[in-house]
């Protein structure tokens, strides 16, 4: 098979999708698709050698089991405007090749990221990294953004009255705040952007990375419509299961109300009898 070509990724390829009040995700380019996952499966160089139906379950198959290397033939390259707060909290996944802009050789512009008011939240009290839901009086919220705002404004000035002094921008720069913008070019095989999108698109990731990763999935669904359905379904709309937790579910379920069929039912009833016990009936 040559070099996969998707009508559909095609169209939104370069466009700029806006996130939060700067930022933005553009698709650069992509290697790989849908067949691409299945070709590298299969390891044949014949197309249209299987169904649509028997592709799609192979992928699932694939996906659900964590045989992963197939995922890996497809690639993605985004160009990403982010705060740097969004961007040290990414770096930490590892797996990815990128490149961002560097303040040492251009002058930082005067972005900053400036929250909306539904997303100022006090600290929770049960979840040292997390927000609380209990909501922050109007008066308040203005009063926050007016302190970021001020405080923004107040940097870049002394940031840019250093770089007219002539200052080193390696050091001019030391005083940005977090909540600047930066830019890089980011590329990920499938299977290690699946795991970010996993870990990122959760409800306990912070909001600012998480509306990034939600774009990111819009984006690919594009590429591979079917491997990001089975990922909707067996990694993000799925659980993991500890022992204990089966026995539990043995315990609980009855085999004749299962209303899984066919090797659904199969699989299902299999995982509840890891553990060793009979289902009860």
């Amino acid at each position: 098979m040559a070099h996969c070509t998707v009508p559909e990724a095609e169209a939104i390829l370069d466009a700029a999708f806006p996130v939060l009040d700067k930022g933005f995700v553009r698709l650069v380019d992509y290697l790989g698709s849908d067949d691409r996952i299945v070709q590298a499966a299969r390891v044949s160089y014949a197309a249209g050698t299987k169904s649509y139906r028997k592709d799609k379950g192979l992928i699932q198959y694939l996906l659900r089991n964590d045989h992963t290397s197939p995922f890996e033939q497809v690639n993605f390259t985004f160009h990403i405007k982010m705060p740097i707060f969004v961007a040290r909290q990414w770096i930490r996944h590892r797996t990815a090749r990128l490149n961002e802009i560097s303040g040492r050789y251009s002058v930082m512009t005067d972005e900053c990221y400036l929250p909306e008011d539904a997303v100022i939240s006090y600290q929770s009290d049960d979840n040292k990294q997390g927000r609380s839901t209990e909501p922050v009086p109007v008066e308040l919220r203005r009063k926050v953004r007016q302190l970021l705002e001020d405080d923004q404004k107040r940097t870049y000035e002394v940031y840019s009255e250093l770089l007219d002094m002539g200052l080193a921008r390696e050091l001019a720069r030391i005083n940005l705040p977090l909540s600047l913008y930066t830019e890089w070019y980011w590329q990920m095989d499938l299977h290690n952007l699946f795991h970010f999108l996993q870990l990122r698109m959760d409800s306990h990731a912070q909001y600012e990375i998480r509306v990034y990763a939600s774009e990111i999935f819009r984006i690919i669904q594009h590429v591979c419509p079917v491997a990001c359905e089975a990922f909707e379904e067996f990694k993000l709309g799925g659980e993991l299961f500890s022992q204990r937790e089966i026995e539990q579910l043995e315990r609980m379920t009855d085999e004749s109300r299962c209303t899984l069929e066919g090797r659904e039912r199969e699989i299902f009833l299999a995982k509840l009898q890891k553990s060793g016990k009979p289902i009860l009936s």
